[in-house]
């Protein structure tokens, strides 16, 4: 089989790896274009092309979510580390990506795969001179010093922690182990960041399956807030559970399209804004709500925290208001060392307040702006 054929199946397995919020349709859509192309997201904003690829699709684990799972019989394919590296200088010299997102199956144990994603590394960096952006799966199982290699080779690695407690991943795969394939990985990752800087300068990352198990989102972001406070991750990614024919979980109903996004709105105020767990409000089975984001029902939550005056409250006291974000919050903290006062709703809107959704929850000089029904 010819590398374009390969890649074509190879990359688009890879489009169950989440490196920024992005549906899937759009993901698909970018994929038909050019093979294995993705467009990440950047802190900023910035969409960069990736080559976003499987180094194979063969694999001894049982996950009963996935398409690569053990039992499936169908077209296993797979790169040398030779092909691939040759295959990626392609595409980044034709100016069709800037950098590579590069994960595997697991044919036969994670050592001889890490060994070959690690090898495509040691050849762009080293042979070709290769110094863009690298973003690495770091595989459940593999040894602490190959990881330590990886580390400083790529920009940025991830282990895919996919359920947020044991039960739930021993519901999912009865291969990998929750504490010592997964958790204990992590925490390795952890520790050599911190014993050398220099090592994945972007940090590690990890994501989740939503919907595959019965686990709330209270649980999820328990998990979650757990990670960014005791492991140092970057950041979490939340794929939605999609039911796959010839997987064990195709029969499995799949979750709202709007529970991934709410998560990833309260991930954003636990990881960026810095709220607390008991911030967040739940449903009576520990979901967020869907109708309103997160934010929002934080704020009709703790009714006795608003109004907020904006001409004198602080930077945290302004975040947690519907419609105040960093940018803007810190444009009203300038603006008010200035000596400016704002006066009007429209004062707000001009520095990117978003005027509806704030208006109920503030008083500009000690007025009212609208009233609340709580």
């Amino acid at each position: 089989m010819n590398k374009t054929k390969k890649l074509e199946i190879l990359g688009e397995s890879a489009r169950y790896d989440r490196c920024n919020h992005i549906n899937s349709s759009i993901e698909s859509f970018l994929s038909s274009k050019i093979p294995g192309v993705y467009n990440a997201s950047t802190t900023n904003g910035c969409k960069v092309p990736l080559l976003k690829v499987l180094m194979t699709n063969k694999c001894s684990n049982d996950c009963r979510y996935c398409i690569n799972h053990n039992k499936h019989q169908f077209n296993r394919v797979e790169f040398s580390p030779e092909e691939l590296t040759s295959l990626f200088l392609d595409y980044y010299q034709n100016r069709y990506v800037e950098g590579l997102f590069l994960s595997s199956g697991i044919p036969n144990d994670a050592e001889n795969s890490m060994e070959n994603m690690v090898e495509v590394l040691q050849k762009l960096r080293f042979e070709y001179g290769y110094k863009g952006y690298i973003h690495l799966k770091i595989l459940p199982g593999s040894s602490y010093d190959l990881i330590k290699r990886a580390m400083s080779l790529a920009d940025r690695v991830s282990v895919n922690i996919e359920a947020a407690t044991p039960e739930g991943l021993s519901d999912l795969c009865s291969t990998k182990n929750y504490d010592t394939d997964i958790i204990r990985r992590i925490n390795w990752i952890k520790r050599l960041m911190k014993r050398d800087e220099n090592l994945t300068p972007s940090g590690q990352t990890t994501q989740f399956i939503v919907g595959a198990t019965d686990e709330t989102d209270q649980q999820i972001l328990e998990r979650v807030d757990w990670l960014y406070k005791k492991m140092d991750i970057k950041r979490s990614y939340f794929s939605t559970f999609e039911p796959m024919k010839h997987t064990p979980l195709e029969f499995r109903e799949d979750p709202s399209p709007k529970r991934s996004p709410r998560l990833y709105q309260a991930d954003f105020l636990l990881n960026s804004y810095g709220f607390s767990m008991d911030e967040l409000v739940f449903d009576e089975e520990d979901n967020l709500k869907l109708d309103a984001d997160p934010k929002y029902y934080s704020a009709l939550f703790h009714k006795e925290l608003f109004p907020v005056e904006i001409n004198d409250a602080h930077y945290q006291e302004l975040l947690r208001v519907p419609g105040i974000g960093k940018i803007s919050a810190a444009r009203i903290i300038q603006n008010r060392k200035l000596g400016n006062c704002f006066e009007k709703l429209e004062d707000l809107k001009n520095i990117g307040v978003v005027t509806s959704r704030a208006e109920p929850f503030i008083k500009l000089n000690r007025k009212y702006q609208s009233t609340l029904e709580f």
